[in-house]
């Protein structure tokens, strides 16, 4: 199973982003998506996640700016990020806690390759 994220780039404050994220491979279920970032020199934070159900939750740093929103047929999940700042200036990793086909008795978590997402003043 791999997590291919994409999205990200160079933008200016006040701008918008949108990421994705998309799981493929052998998946039995996905429960739960998130959306991490790392800022150079600092530790990685949870940004938001959502269930299957679609319960979801956000860091305080991102209330009312972003969405996370996901697509469970297409095993994708998203991230639109509104009135940006250079303290969003990060790389953005998606993660999944999921099941594969050939062991579904076994849940884990996947990790994406990360995009970057820089923030101009």
């Amino acid at each position: 199973v791999q997590l291919q994220a994409s999205g990200g780039g160079l933008v200016q404050a006040g701008e918008s982003l949108r990421l994705s994220c998309a799981a493929s491979g052998s998946i039995f279920s996905i429960s739960n998506m998130r959306w991490y970032r790392q800022a150079q020199g600092k530790q990685r934070d949870l940004v938001a996640g959502i269930n299957f159900s679609g319960t979801i939750n956000y860091a305080d740093f991102v209330k009312g700016r972003f969405t996370i929103s996901r697509d469970n047929a297409k095993n994708t999940v998203y991230l639109q990020m509104n009135t940006l700042r250079p303290e969003d200036t990060a790389v953005y990793y998606c993660a999944a806690s999921l099941r594969a086909v050939c062991f579904p008795g076994l849940t884990y978590s996947s990790w994406g390759q990360g995009t970057q997402v820089t923030v101009s003043s």
